[in-house]
């Protein structure tokens, strides 16, 4: 019995920036060409590797569609396990694309600008992928570590007054999640005695009494990291000041960092916390429901008062993120596949709008940007004057066209992805759907609308109306109200991004039934913790390679 070489993909998403970033260091400051294209073909063999792994997830080539590599051959729960199943398979490929975008569109400016910003980039990915890939509590803390210092280092990257000062908040919130990871890290091997998620999911329901409060105590101290990352209200107060400040292409990938807390949070509470972990079963779902309402209501109330591209941005990331927690709290599992196909359309759409913002500011100078805000308080009407024949510069058409786009998206408007994701989770809302449980197979789900469903479609379809407002409001001070615009230069590096991110949006939209039917799979599987349980716990080590015989000593004495 040997390892098929198709399990050793698993673990290529973590090794793989690895050995660039380590590759990039010793690099100065002059190799700007070599470093570039260093790290472009690491993200293109991340690419290449994670449509691997949805081919292998979702073709019936693992068992479960679930591969599982046991680090070092030390069968779980005793070592560190990475799992690859549908879901952390999309979240790889999402994250090289988002990838790539952005360092192609660092290779003009920012990447030139500082000596590491390419290792720094190569370890975030590492960071980011071994926190999608590992099984393991203790392991995911380490991942979050090498994710959070490479963005340290990323957010200061072209550092000015303004983005110090918002590195410096950045730096202090994320230390202080990590101390409460630790301490809930520290509850739960206590009471539980491992730290491998799905031995823990196992040993739950045996808890009971003073060990089950304080495992929910341990829980809860772990869960206010990941919900501090996905910036939920309150604790998400950072993120639109370190979004505007951050350099674009940091921002972009910050969006998806946001993301990697929602994914935790999903991940570990549907297998935790699911119908068969006993007195623990659905702990925290509530919190979860009612948090994400409050933090969409706080990412409206934001997006509606600010005039500031970047806030407004990091508003809209936050709308997003209170969308997925609720969505993860409700716990019906078609809403959760709707909740990923909106997770991953509004990752795209806000790290587009991050990306376009900067060229955006280029015809923003101080003085159009006065004018405008003049021109909205007093109601100054332009005079209409006879067209001279010019047509519409083809750089102001990109701009335009690129960032109605972006409002589409980010506001749910047709015919984009983000209209499509919460067509979805309204129809999931109002077709309650009935599951069997494990253990009994009872069925099982509300069979009629709770006031919190009314509530939640209420407040998605709200805040894509505040949404349309702002972006409105923006577009107009930028493109009709701001006097003569001269275009921009604009490189190809720079709008090849944007249009490859808003393309992959319509190609969302053109597959939007494969990519459900790949969701909807990927959602029933992790909604199945006995089954994941099991095959986590079950999966066998290779066997040592087979002595020989000892050789033999024959000590009788020959005849003369």
């Amino acid at each position: 019995m040997s390892l098929h070489w198709t399990q050793h993909l698993i673990l290529v998403p973590v090794i793989l920036p690895l050995l660039a970033g380590a590759a990039l260091v010793p690099l100065t400051q002059g190799w700007h060409r070599l470093k570039f294209w260093l790290s472009y073909a690491s993200i293109l063999g991340l690419v290449a590797n994670a449509l691997a792994l949805i081919h292998m997830t979702d073709g019936g080539a693992w068992q479960d569609g679930m591969g599982i590599y046991l680090a070092a051959n030390w069968s779980a729960p005793f070592g560190i396990a990475l799992l690859a199943d549908r879901l952390s398979s999309i979240m790889l490929l999402l994250t090289a694309l988002l990838g790539l975008a952005s360092l192609h569109f660092s290779k003009q400016r920012w990447g030139r600008i500082g000596v590491h910003f390419h290792a720094l980039f190569q370890f975030l990915l590492m960071g980011i992928n071994g926190a999608f890939l590992t099984h393991d509590l203790f392991n995911l803390f380490v991942f979050f570590e090498v994710m959070l210092a490479a963005s340290y280092g990323l957010v200061l990257h072209g550092y000015n007054a303004e983005r110090i000062r918002a590195s410096m908040q950045y730096i202090a919130i994320n230390l202080a999640a990590a101390l409460l990871f630790l301490l809930g890290l520290a509850l739960i091997y206590a009471t539980t005695g491992t730290l491998n998620m799905a031995d823990v999911a196992g040993r739950v329901p045996l808890l009971a009494g003073d060990d089950l409060a304080l495992f929910k105590i341990g829980a809860t101290m772990m869960a206010l990291t990941f919900l501090t990352k996905s910036a939920m209200w309150p604790l998400g107060f950072w993120l639109p000041t370190t979004y505007a400040a951050a350099s674009p292409p940091v921002a972009a990938m910050l969006v998806l960092m946001t993301k990697v807390g929602a994914y935790v949070v999903l991940r570990l509470w549907l297998l935790i916390f699911s119908d068969d972990a006993g007195a623990a079963a659905g702990f925290g779902q509530d919190a979860l429901l009612y948090g994400g309402m409050a933090t969409i209501v706080f990412g409206a109330a934001g997006m509606l008062s600010t005039d500031t591209a970047g806030r407004m941005a990091g508003y809209a990331a936050i709308i997003s993120s209170g969308t997925l927690l609720a969505v993860i709290g409700y716990g019906q599992p078609n809403l959760v596949t709707a909740g990923i196909y909106y997770l991953i359309g509004s990752t795209l759409a806000v790290a587009a709008f991050l990306l376009l913002i900067e060229l955006i500011d280029r015809i923003r100078t101080p003085r159009s940007a006065m004018l405008a805000l003049t021109m909205e308080a007093y109601a100054v009407e332009d005079a209409p004057v006879e067209p001279v024949g010019r047509g519409v510069p083809a750089v102001m058409a990109f701009l335009s066209l690129a960032f109605a786009a972006c409002a589409l998206m980010i506001a749910g408007l047709p015919p984009l992805p983000g209209f499509i994701a919460k067509f979805g989770m309204f129809h999931a809302v109002l077709h309650p759907q009935v599951v069997a449980t494990a253990a009994n197979g009872v069925m099982t789900g509300p069979t009629t609308i709770p006031t919190a469903g009314w509530v939640l479609i209420a407040l998605i379809v709200l805040s894509g109306l505040i949404a349309v407002i702002s972006m409105m409001r923006f577009g107009v001070r930028t493109f009709w109200a701001s006097g003569v615009l001269v275009p921009p230069k604009l490189h190809r590096t720079e709008v090849m991004p944007i249009i490859f991110l808003l393309g992959l949006a319509i190609g969302m939209t053109i597959q939007a039934n494969a990519l459900f039917g790949y969701l909807a799979r990927a959602s029933d599987a992790i909604h199945r913790p006995a089954t994941y349980i099991g095959r986590v716990l079950s999966e066998p080590t290779l066997p040592g390679p087979a002595s020989s015989p000892a050789p033999t000593i024959n000590l009788t004495p020959e005849a003369p």
